[in-house]
C-alpha cells in the first residue's frame, strides 16, 4: 500500500507539474506575467521571488502580490500549479495580462500544457525503449533491437471456458505445461490438441508469484481444435540504441494517441447510442490501484503506464468542455468567429459550472472505485489501527 501511494503521487505529480510548466514557459515568452508557479498544491509553505532590484526575497504563506513570479513550495504533494495574470479576465488593458493578448497567443498558452504531456509521453517511452520495454515479437520488424527474456503471455481470457473458470488472468505469463517449457505458441497449441478431455497442469507467473492450475482442454467447434479459452502472444524485453529509442518513443506515442482517441470516440458513441458504458472507466482511486499493480511489475512497466496516463491527461484536458484547457480554447475560437469576445461573466460562469460537473463526475467514479476495492482499504485501515 505504501509503495502504491508513493508511486501514484510521483506519477501524478510529474504529469501535472510538466503540464503546468508548459503554461508557465509559453506565458513568459508571450509577455504575460505569471504571478505564481507552485511546486505541489496550496496552501503555501514558503516562496521566493525577485524584487525590483533583482534580489531574491522570501514570500510568506499569505503573500499575494509581488513584482515578479513567486516560486512556491506548497503542502499538498500532488504536482503543481501556475497562476497567470488575467486568466480570469482581470487586468484588462494592462500589457502583461493574459486577457490583453491576441487569440493566437492565448490559445497557444492554453494548449501548451497538453503539448507538454504529449512530449512527456515521448520522453518516457524513449527512456523505456533504451532500457528495454516488453513488446510483441511475433512477426514484428525490430530492426536494430536487442531482444531478451522471451515469454508467452495471456492477452485474452474468454468467459465460461477452462482458463477463465480456473482463474487465469490477462497478463499472466505461461511458465510450463505438464512440466514442459514452450518457446512457440504453435507448439503449445499442438500439445493442447493432444490433451482434449485430459487434465493438464499449467504453471503461470503473475507478478512475482507462480500459480499452478489444473485445466481440461475443450474442443472448439469453430476452429476444430482444442483450447483453454485464452489468447496468447509472444513478448520479450526489447531495447534499442539511444537514437533508435528516441524514434521509437515518438512513433509509439503517435500510435497510442490515435488508439486513445478512437477508444474515447467508441466510449461516447456507445454511451449515446446504447446508453451503456462498455469499457471500464477509472477515477483517482482506480488509477491508484492500477499504479500499485504496475509498480509490482517493475520500473519499465511504470514508465509505460506513466506515458499512457500522460497521453490520456492530454486528450481529456483538450476536450472542448468548460473548465478544461480545450473548453477555454473553444471560447477563443468562438471569439475569433464572432469577431468579439464572449462576455467574461458568461465565460467564467460556464467554466465554474463545468468544474462543478467534473468534480461530481470524479466523485461518482471514485465512489465506484472505492466500492470495488473497499476490502483492501478496510484491511489497510485495520493494519493502521493495529500499529497504534
Amino acid at each position: 500500500m505504501f509503495l502504491t501511494l508513493i508511486t501514484f503521487i510521483i506519477i501524478l505529480g510529474l504529469m501535472v507539474l510538466v503540464h503546468e510548466l508548459g503554461h508557465f514557459i509559453t506565458a513568459k515568452r508571450a509577455g504575460v506575467k505569471v504571478e505564481e508557479f507552485g511546486f505541489c498544491l496550496p496552501p503555501r509553505v514558503i516562496g521566493i521571488y525577485k524584487d525590483k532590484n533583482n534580489k531574491w526575497k522570501v514570500a510568506g504563506p499569505k503573500t499575494k502580490e509581488t513584482p515578479t513570479t513567486i516560486y512556491s513550495l506548497n503542502w499538498i504533494p500532488l504536482g503543481g500549479f501556475v497562476k497567470i495574470k488575467g486568466e480570469q479576465g482581470e487586468g484588462a488593458g494592462e500589457e502583461d495580462s493574459f486577457i490583453t493578448k491576441g487569440p493566437g497567443r492565448r490559445a497557444w498558452i492554453l494548449s501548451s500544457g497538453v503539448l507538454m504531456n504529449v512530449v512527456l509521453a515521448m520522453v518516457l517511452l524513449a527512456i523505456g525503449f533504451y532500457i528495454g520495454l516488453p513488446q510483441l515479437v511475433d512477426d514484428q520488424d525490430l530492426y536494430g533491437a536487442e531482444i531478451s527474456d522471451e515469454k508467452i503471455q495471456i492477452v485474452e481470457v474468454i468467459d465460461r471456458l477452462p482458463a477463465q473458470k480456473e482463474g487465469a488472468q490477462m497478463g499472466d505469463t505461461l511458465v510450463s505445461i505438464d512440466g514442459q517449457k514452450f518457446n512457440e505458441i504453435e507448439n503449445i497449441q499442438n500439445y493442447v490438441d493432444e490433451k482434449i478431455g485430459q487434465e493438464i497442469i499449467i504453471v503461470l507467473s503473475r507478478g512475482q508469484e507462480e500459480i499452478t492450475k489444473t485445466m481440461v482442454p475443450e474442443l472448439n467447434p469453430e476452429t476444430g481444435r482444442a483450447g483453454l479459452g485464452v489468447g496468447l502472444v509472444k513478448i520479450a524485453m526489447v531495447s534499442y540504441p539511444w537514437y533508435l529509442a528516441i524514434w521509437q518513443g515518438i512513433i509509439t506515442t503517435i500510435v497510442l494517441f490515435k488508439v486513445i482517441i478512437i477508444a474515447f470516440y467508441e466510449l461516447f458513441r456507445n454511451l449515446i447510442i446504447s446508453k451503456e458504458v462498455v469499457v471500464d472507466v477509472a477515477g483517482p482511486v482506480g488509477i491508484a490501484v492500477l499504479t500499485g499493480q504496475v509498480a509490482r511489475l517493475g520500473f519499465v512497466y511504470i514508465l509505460q503506464f506513466a506515458a499512457l496516463l500522460s497521453l490520456n491527461l492530454a486528450i481529456i484536458n483538450f476536450a472542448p468542455f468548460p473548465a478544461l484547457d480545450g473548453g477555454r480554447v473553444l471560447f477563443i475560437l468562438i471569439e475569433k468567429i464572432r469577431g468579439k469576445a464572449v462576455d467574461q461573466r458568461v465565460e467564467n460562469f460556464a467554466h465554474n459550472l463545468g468544474f462543478v460537473l467534473l468534480m461530481l463526475l470524479i466523485v461518482v467514479i471514485t465512489f465506484r472505485d472505492v466500492s470495488k476495492v473497499s476490502t483492501k482499504f478496510v484491511g489497510f485501515l485495520d493494519y493502521i489501527k493495529g500499529i497504534f
